[in-house]
């Protein structure tokens, strides 16, 4: 009798431990819901991140000496990997990364005024199908996406749909059936912006047209002697009998880039050069993408994140928040959300800040994004990789950039070095190569501003993570009086945000999202405040807080 009540008392105990173990996961994972349009996304050149493996940092004699910052850096997909495990995304509240191109780049140099330049940036392919070996190999990348969503974090990569890379003595032009090589574009007119090239001696892809290509010899060629043509090409002919599209340019491209969703389940696109394409190409590639989506769920359900849909995010260069669904280009207005993008990244938002109270920012991307862009969202950046007039480039406001960036409604996209006020001016750089600078490790083991920097950065994203109310909630403006207080909802999300505030002690209002007795944390602070009369009291050395019901 005594072994019968000690095993029941047992099973209780582990019942119990059981329970509550249930409920903390539940609650975290209810905590944790990850919507995109709240998503914070971590924008990184896969080259110049972290060298995880230096047996890869030279191939294809790619030797020459570049112009500064214009070459290889040895960064890869094991370096990405590697700051996964080490928890320094987690400890950022970074919830999805987007990697510049990891397909087989060109393997000559071009120089257009700029010095010697490889393809370390990864927008120059030679062959779509394959990894380049300066980025790492498949079993890397299917590492990196496995450890990635252990962690909770999503993977986007970067599709290049309008252009080869630059013709090189080593790399010879694709046929003329598959790309112009003028003439170069103008930009005064929406054909003079897409049956074009974009710069000198970049191929365009003619993805206008319906006819049947063959296969460009040097790719028959290249795929034979690495023993995998016969593959390939029985492939190719299962995609096209699925689908039933034309054997034209560009239905070969995005049969190659959708494998990539099929074969490693990766959850999304950032699309380059939208708007140089015909509209109609983006809404065929969100079709593919849906599709081979559909397929990897279907056969990898144990790996299946949550019912989000594959993301589809566009660069329609110079697009705004203030311009809606409906882009100008040209004497033709063009709506690229409905039936293709998901999302379009926003170059709009560095001015604002510069121009506008954080009051009025963040009212016109509430008002905006619960309007006209309703079912949609905006990428917004203060800092990118080709954008030479970023909101900080002297790294004089990082904490403001945080702050801005991080609580502006929309998706954010931190770029790698921002949370460290990584360099942006190097000397001896021509045009956008200072932007790209390999990452600051070393200032953020050894120096303490760069630290304190971070630990702002870290906060702010880990809050952003925990509540898609930031990104994705309701705005509502509680006080602008001795600095700015509002809330955000979204659902049961519930949370409410100070900032400019004095430091030292502050009366914070809060009866509009929570009832008199309840325990909120200030996340910023680490602190636990009761409600009474409708407020709290926070006595904190900061001028932010972020509160958070308990």
């Amino acid at each position: 009798m005594k072994k019968i009540l000690f095993l029941f008392l047992l099973v209780t105990i582990f019942s119990c431990k059981e329970n509550s173990s249930t409920e903390k996961i539940a609650k975290q994972i209810v905590k944790k819901e990850f919507v995109w349009e709240g998503a914070n996304i971590y924008f990184l050149l896969t080259d110049r991140f972290n060298n995880g493996d230096t047996t890869n940092d030279i191939n294809f004699n790619r030797t020459k000496e570049t112009g500064k910052l214009r070459g290889f850096e040895g960064g890869d997909i094991k370096g990405i990997t590697q700051k996964i495990k080490e928890g320094y995304f987690t400890k950022l509240g970074i919830n999805a990364i987007w990697m510049t191109p990891i397909v087989e780049q060109i393997h000559g140099g071009t120089d257009e005024g700029t010095g010697l330049s490889y393809g370390f940036h990864g927008y120059w392919a030679k062959d779509w199908t394959k990894i380049d070996p300066n980025f790492g190999t498949k079993e890397d990348l299917k590492e990196l996406v496995a450890i990635a969503h252990k962690n909770g974090i999503r993977v986007l990569l970067d599709a290049v749909i309008n252009h080869t890379g630059p013709v090189t003595d080593k790399d010879p032009v694709w046929p003329s059936d598959w790309v112009r090589t003028g003439p170069p574009c103008t930009y005064d007119s929406y054909e003079h912006t897409i049956s074009c090239t974009l710069v000198k001696n970049l191929p365009d892809i003619k993805t206008e047209s319906n006819e049947a290509v063959e296969l460009p010899s040097q790719l028959v060629k290249k795929w034979k002697a690495e023993g995998r043509y016969e593959q390939e090409v029985k492939e190719l002919d299962t995609f096209f009998t699925r689908t039933g599209h034309p054997r034209a340019p560009r239905f070969y491209i995005m049969k190659w880039l959708t494998d990539y969703i099929t074969e490693f389940g990766i959850d999304g696109y950032r699309v380059d050069t939208v708007k140089h394409t015909e509209e109609s190409v983006w809404q065929e590639f969100k079709q593919e993408c849906d599709a081979a989506f559909a397929e990897y769920k279907k056969n990898n359900s144990e790996k299946v994140l949550d019912e989000n849909n594959f993301y589809l995010v566009g660069e329609v260069y110079n697009y705004t928040i203030s311009d809606g669904k409906s882009f100008n280009l040209g004497e033709k207005k063009i709506n690229y959300f409905d039936h293709a993008f998901n999302s379009l990244i926003n170059f709009e938002l560095k001015w604002n800040v510069k121009q506008m109270p954080e009051t009025a920012v963040f009212q016109k991307y509430d008002s905006l994004l619960h309007t006209d862009l309703k079912g949609y969202g905006v990428l917004n950046y203060l800092t990118s990789h080709d954008d030479g007039q970023p909101f900080d480039k002297e790294r004089e406001l990082p904490y403001k950039t945080a702050t801005m960036l991080l609580l502006t409604p929309g998706t954010s996209q931190v770029y790698y070095g921002d949370e460290s006020a990584r360099d942006l001016t190097i000397e001896g750089t021509v045009g956008d190569a200072t932007l790209r600078s390999f990452m600051n490790w070393n200032d953020i083991k050894t120096k303490a501003k760069t630290q304190k920097i971070l630990k702002h950065w870290q906060k702010l994203g880990q809050f952003r993570a925990n509540h898609p109310a930031v990104g994705a909630g309701k705005h509502t403006l509680i006080s602008k009086e001795n600095g700015m207080v509002f809330s955000r909802v979204r659902n049961t999300d519930k949370i409410i945000v100070g900032i400019n505030l004095q430091k030292g002690i502050k009366e914070i209002q809060v009866s509009s999202l929570f009832k008199n007795g309840e325990k909120l944390n200030d996340f910023y602070a680490n602190q636990e405040v009761e409600v009474k009369d409708g407020k709290v009291i926070v006595n904190s050395d900061f001028d932010i807080i972020l509160l958070e019901k308990l």
